[in-house]
């Protein structure tokens, strides 16, 4: 038995010595396609690892690389969208490629670019490894072909007579041409430049003279071209400080959205992304004609603001009826005028509505000049606000229950919509059983969504601030661990954590 179990080993043990052999040499052969600096490619787009990146670098003048991680919800996202890019670039015979990089595999190359979220897609140039230029653009197909189409070909089409250049105006809604009497000069240079970042508009250029006459130009200017509004708007170039890459930019934006848009689905996004400091918006009823008129008086003050207030109509029975919760009305409430800053959310109301354009410019200077006070939501209290463990907060209550000089109020703000707001209200619930029965200690909750405090601005959900007793209206924001032990340790230590042994 001994000796026939010693034969079967033997046997068994050839098999497995043929396996290993056969693992061996796929090993082999796997190590060796690692190596190779073949390229391979998955939908179009060019698969890399640091064996192969340098080859990839040599033979694409523009080679758009996307560092990712196969775990990120980002990148799976974003995945057909980048494949698709790549089909269309790849089917008009463009210099311009797609490649990607899984960063964390490839940690050599990830290092080398400072690669430290996902994705990161980063555009090298004619072979240069050193100085990739970060991507800009919009991460769906679209906004990925038209970023490197522009960076593919010249970022401006040349215009070099008065039938081109007026069948290019003529050609859109909205046009860019910049007029220079030197091409290769710095300012033309800097307008290239714009030129190649702001894909979503389209760029002229022009140096002859007879055009320069043509639009009634003397020196360097950037001309804005619309079917709406003011038919061209002028930007002149400053002889002495050149084009300013930033402030152009910022003109354009500004001066490209019509002097009073109107919000809807397909304008949500241009009316947040002007980065305009203050929103100026008429709540009405477009179902009503009366209530329609008022934007003759609405666009008459509108003038005088531009680049300082976005003027914006939001119809209470359409699209606007989404945002009137967070102005705290109704659609019975239009007519009605809201000015609001964008950087703080703070929001302002006239005493009595006056439709009237001098009306409307006069209040609007007045809250540009710190004269307004902001309009100040509250809900009303619960009856129960303060019978239970947490005590609820509303805007006219917490300066009463916050700055009580006898007590050490601990509040949460949140929004009832928030998943870490859910996810934490047990732990704050347990909390404030277990500090119920002490008098000078209160914790509290406050919904932000529906009440709004003058001196205190919630950017995020949830935030807590801690109110400590005494005098001096002090407060200070908890940022430690989010459980029941944690804070706990930061209330009965007087508002900081105690610092722990090494």
């Amino acid at each position: 038995l001994v000796l026939s179990l010693a034969w079967l080993g033997l046997a068994l043990g050839a098999e497995d010595k043929d396996e290993e052999v056969v693992e061996e040499e796929d090993k082999e052969k796997k190590e060796d396609e690692v190596l190779s600096d073949e390229i391979k490619e998955e939908d179009n787009v060019l698969v890399l690892h640091e064996h192969n990146f340098a080859r990839a670098l040599s033979e694409h003048q523009l080679l758009l690389v996307e560092f990712y991680a196969p775990w990120c919800g980002h990148c799976q996202q974003l995945a057909p969208a980048f494949a698709q890019a790549a089909a269309e670039l790849r089917n008009e015979s463009s210099p311009a490629r797609l490649a990607k990089v899984d960063a964390t595999a490839q940690t050599a190359l990830a290092t080398e670019f400072g690669i430290t979220s996902y994705p990161t897609l980063k555009l090298f140039r004619d072979g240069n490894r050193t100085h990739p230029l970060a991507y800009t653009g919009r991460m769906d197909s679209q906004g990925i072909v038209r970023w490197m189409q522009r960076r593919a070909g010249p970022s401006a089409t040349l215009l070099q007579d008065t039938d081109i250049i007026a069948a290019f105006i003529n050609s859109q809604d909205l046009v860019v041409v910049g007029f220079f009497k030197d091409l290769k000069g710095e300012a033309a240079q800097a307008f290239f430049e714009v030129a190649a970042e702001m894909v979503d508009m389209t760029f002229g250029v022009a140096e002859a003279a007879e055009l320069f006459e043509m639009y009634g130009l003397s020196a360097d200017t950037v001309c804005l071209f619309k079917k709406f509004d003011e038919r061209q708007t002028n930007f002149p170039v400053d002889p002495s400080r050149g084009l300013d890459t930033a402030e152009l930019t910022r003109l354009l934006r500004i001066h490209s959205l019509q002097l009073v848009m109107e919000f809807t689905n397909e304008t949500s996004n241009e009316i947040f992304g002007a980065k305009i400091p203050h929103h100026m918006l008429l709540f009405l009823n477009k179902s009503s004609p009366d209530q329609l008129s008022l934007r003759d008086s609405f666009r008459a003050a509108a003038g005088g603001f531009r680049g300082e207030v976005l003027f914006v109509v939001v119809d209470v029975t359409g699209h606007g009826a989404d945002v009137l919760p967070f102005f705290g009305m109704t659609a019975a409430d239009a007519p009605t005028l809201r000015l609001v800053k964008m950087e703080s959310n703070r929001k302002y109301r006239m005493e009595q509505d006056n439709f009237s354009d001098s009306a409307i410019r006069t209040f609007i200077q007045a809250v540009l000049d710190g004269k307004v006070k902001p309009h100040l939501l509250s809900a009303e209290p619960p009856e129960d606000w303060d019978t239970r463990p947490v005590k609820v907060l509303v805007g006219k209550t917490f300066e009463q229950v916050a700055f009580d000089e006898t007590k050490n109020v601990f509040v949460k703000f949140y929004a009832p919509w928030c998943p870490h707001c859910q996810a934490m209200a047990a732990t704050w619930e347990e909390l404030a059983e277990r500090y119920k029965d002490r008098e000078d200690i209160v914790i509290a909750e406050m919904d932000s969504t529906a009440n709004e405090l003058e001196n205190i601005t919630i950017h995020g959900y949830p935030t807590l601030h801690y109110f400590p007793a005494g005098p001096g209206r002090k407060m200070i924001e908890f940022k430690s661990n989010r459980d029941v032990e944690t804070f706990s340790k930061f209330l009965e230590n007087g508002g900081t954590l105690p610092e722990e042994p090494p």
